[in-house]
C-alpha cells in the first residue's frame, strides 16, 4: 500500500513520534493506522493513544450540586466560538440547563428536548436562546449521580469551564458522609487537574494492561539511553505496570528478594520486620506505574503527593470515624472525544470542477 505525506502527517500529530519512524511503521501496519500507533509504541517512540487532532470545540462545562450533597449533574454545551462561551447569557444558559437536568430527572437529550422549562418546551426554549445569542449551540452531554443518607457527591468545574468532574462516595454512616463533602470536592479539584480513566485498577483489562506494560517498557527504555548519554540517573525499568499484575505470588516471591537483599546487606533478621513494610510500598510504587497515571486511587495527591489517593483516603476515613469508598467517578473535558474533520482540499476541487 502507498503511503501518502497526509497519513504520515497525522500519524506524527497522533503518535510525536519521527517522520521515518512513522512512515516505516505504516508500512509495516500496511497503512493500517491504529496499528501503526501500536508499532510505535512498542518501540518506545511514541506517546499514549491520545489523539492530538480533538477538535478544539467551544462552550462550557456546567456543574451543579445540591445543597445537601445527595444529587450533583454535570453537563457539555457547545458552542461554535469561544466569544460566545464567555458571554453572560450563555454562562446563565448552560446553569439553567443544568439545573434543569437535575430538578427533573432528565436522562438523555431526548427526553430533554420534550422537557418543560419556564412553561414551554425545552427545544423551543433552546431555539430561542440560539436565535437570540447568534450562534448555533448543542446540548452535547450530561450525567447526574445520586447518593443516599449515607452517600455524598460533590462536584467541580474549573474557572475556565473546560473541565469538570462528580465524584460519588458510600460512607459508613450519615454522619462520615456529611464530614466528607468537603473531602470529596478536593479529590474533584485532584481529578480535574490529573485526568485519570478510572477509580482503580480494578476497572482496567488485564489485556489493555499487559499491551501497556510493553509500551511502557519500550518507553522508559529510549528515555534511558538519552539519560545515559547526558550522564543522568536512569529511570527504574518496572517488572509490572498495574497492580492487576500482583498476584499473591508475585508479592510472595517480592518479598523473599527482599529478605535475601537484607541478607545480604548484613541487616540483622530482628529488624527486618521494620523495614520490610517501606520495601515492599516501594515495590508496590515502582510496578505500578500504570495505575499512577490511569486510576484515580492510584494516583499521587495533587495536595500530598507522597502519599496516593488510596492512602489519602484512609487517612481521612481513620479522621472522620468510618470508611469512605469512592463508588462513582464522572470526568468531562470540552470536545473530548470530537474528531476533526480532515478536509481534503484537492478532493474538494474535484469535486466542485468535476
Amino acid at each position: 500500500m502507498e503511503i501518502s505525506a497526509q497519513m504520515v502527517k497525522e500519524l506524527r500529530e497522533r503518535s510525536g513520534a519521527g517522520m521515518m519512524d512513522c512512515k516505516k511503521a505504516l508500512s509495516e501496519a500496511n497503512g493500517d493506522m491504529d496499528k501503526a500507533i501500536d508499532l510505535l509504541r512498542e518501540k518506545g517512540l511514541g506517546q499514549a493513544a491520545k489523539k492530538a487532532d480533538r477538535l478544539a470545540s467551544e462552550g462550557l462545562i456546567s456543574v451543579e450540586v445540591c445543597e445537601k450533597c445527595k444529587q450533583a449533574t454535570i453537563s457539555e454545551i457547545n458552542s461554535e466560538t469561544d466569544f460566545v462561551a464567555k458571554n453572560a447569557q450563555f454562562q446563565a444558559l448552560t446553569k439553567d440547563t443544568t439545573a434543569h437536568i437535575q430538578a427533573n430527572g432528565i436522562k438523555s437529550v431526548e427526553e430533554l428536548s420534550v422537557s418543560t422549562i419556564n412553561g414551554v418546551k425545552f427545544e423551543d426554549y433552546f431555539k430561542g436562546q440560539i436565535a437570540t445569542i447568534g450562534e448555533n449551540l448543542v446540548v452535547r452531554r450530561f450525567e447526574t449521580i445520586s447518593a443516599d443518607e449515607k452517600g455524598v457527591v460533590n462536584g467541580y468545574v474549573h474557572s475556565n469551564g473546560r473541565v469538570g468532574v462528580l465524584i460519588g462516595a458510600v460512607c459508613e454512616s450519615e454522619e462520615v458522609a456529611t464530614k466528607a463533602q468537603d473531602f470529596i470536592r478536593n479529590l474533584c479539584m485532584h481529578a480535574a487537574a490529573m485526568k485519570p480513566d478510572v477509580i482503580s485498577y480494578k476497572d482496567l483489562d488485564r489485556d489493555f494492561v499487559e499491551k501497556e506494560y510493553i509500551a511502557l517498557k519500550a518507553e522508559l527504555e529510549k528515555e534511558n539511553e538519552e539519560l545515559k548519554r547526558l550522564g543522568k540517573p536512569l529511570h527504574h525499568i518496572p517488572l509490572f505496570a498495574s497492580r492487576l499484575q500482583l498476584t499473591d505470588a508475585v508479592i510472595a516471591k517480592a518479598q523473599e528478594m527482599i529478605k535475601e537483599e537484607l541478607k545480604a546487606e548484613g541487616k540483622p533478621e530482628k529488624i527486618w520486620d521494620k523495614i520490610m513494610p517501606g520495601k515492599i510500598e516501594r515495590f508496590y510504587a515502582d510496578n505500578t506505574v500504570l495505575d499512577q497515571r490511569l486510576t484515580l486511587l492510584g494516583q499521587f495527591y495533587v495536595m500530598d503527593d507522597k502519599k496516593t489517593i488510596e492512602q489519602v483516603i484512609a487517612e481521612k476515613s481513620k479522621e472522620l470515624g468510618g470508611k469512605i469508598e469512592i463508588v462513582k467517578y464522572v470526568r468531562f473535558e470540552l470536545g473530548d472525544g470530537l474528531e476533526k474533520k480532515v478536509d481534503d482540499f484537492a478532493a474538494e476541487v474535484a469535486a466542485q470542477i468535476g
